[in-house]
């Protein structure tokens, strides 16, 4: 193996309790603040059980598709239709006030329901938020504020910054925290891969990230944990949105180049400058398989799954053998031995 390229979340770094701990913690506020309606609590289980599906490489995506699931299930009625506004502070009153038009009627409870059938529906309909909203018959819609800018209406999006960044969003977004005043979830983060490890592959092969996060966040990490030197390159969500934003002013074409797509992992891999490598990619998600199974139809590459989540193992596992990986590892020294057997592809 001439190359190892790397998932960051789930793979290089634990963000069982930061990511996943977000998404909670922004549903929660989203359901309670916004909308005055209580029991919003999402489990790790139904956090893994919605990854499992595909298609939700984006945490601000899944926490969007766990919210309409929760409001189909609230018995709040549906709301095909968002109203325009050109500012999160204008949503959240809005909100406050429609919510409660029916509130004021009859009590909202979130009562849970079968999810493994929901989410059968959803892979159907081609996973992630496309497939919950078509699920769903786009009926929610009008109730969660998922798109657009940080500052205008993509008030989930900015709730979930403000809760993983803490101090550092208003450095970095020049806005005030308007839902979330503690330290930022970063904090949580751990290293999943042992340095001596790291050191030993770095002497004999070339490594580099394909991550979902954005770069600032991805920098975040590897400063913090000293892991810059490990790597030769790193593909982040804001060198595939520069790639998107080239082709369409090029072509007219608008693209999704994040991952299932593979070009992340061509990029971190090409980053290297090794001609024609024997190359391994290593990911803890549906998405990462579906990408690296899409890269080899460019490249020789080994698939491999990592399960750092010892909840829903079996699950995951099968989810992955699925979606493409050659083989699933548990240990990350299993890494050595991958490299010390030098699989031939």
């Amino acid at each position: 193996m001439d190359v190892l390229i790397f998932d960051m979340d789930g793979v290089l770094i634990d963000v069982s309790n930061s990511y996943r701990k977000a998404i909670q913690k922004t549903i929660r506020v989203y359901l309670e603040d916004c909308l005055r309606i209580k029991g919003g609590l999402v489990t790790d289980e139904e956090i893994s059980l919605f990854k499992s599906v595909g298609g939700f490489n984006s945490d601000w995506d899944l926490t969007s598709g766990l919210l309409l699931y929760l409001l189909s299930i609230s018995g709040i009625p549906p709301l095909p239709r968002r109203k325009k506004f050109s500012s999160t502070e204008q949503i959240v009153p809005y909100l406050q006030e429609t919510s409660f038009r029916f509130l004021k009627k009859t009590p909202i409870q979130i009562k849970r329901k079968s999810l493994r059938a929901f989410l059968g529906k959803v892979m159907a309909s081609s996973g992630g938020l496309r497939g919950v909203r078509q699920a769903l018959k786009n009926s929610w819609d009008g109730w969660v504020y998922r798109s657009g800018d940080l500052d205008g209406e993509n008030l989930v999006k900015r709730i979930f910054q403000e809760i993983y960044l803490g101090e550092k969003f208003t450095s970095y977004y020049h806005l005030p925290r308007l839902f979330y005043r503690g330290k930022g979830y970063y904090l949580r983060e751990k290293p999943l891969i042992p340095k001596n490890i790291l050191a030993i592959l770095r002497k004999n092969i070339r490594m580099g990230i394909a991550s979902g996060r954005p770069r600032f966040e991805a920098e975040l990490a590897m400063y913090r944990f000293r892991l810059l030197s490990y790597f030769d390159s790193i593909v982040t969500l804001d060198e595939c949105e520069k790639e998107e934003l080239r082709i369409f002013r090029s072509t007219g074409k608008k693209l999704k180049l994040s991952k299932p797509h593979p070009y992340s992992i061509l990029r971190a891999v090409q980053e290297t400058g090794i001609p024609n490598p024997q190359c391994g990619y290593i990911g803890d998600v549906v998405d990462d398989m579906l990408a690296a199974k899409a890269a080899k139809k460019e490249l020789s590459i080994l698939t491999i799954g990592f399960l750092s989540d010892r909840r829903n193992r079996k699950m995951m596992k099968k989810s992955l053998l699925h979606a493409g990986a050659d083989l699933v590892i548990e240990n990350p020294r299993e890494l050595l031995h991958l490299l010390n057997h030098q699989i031939c592809l």
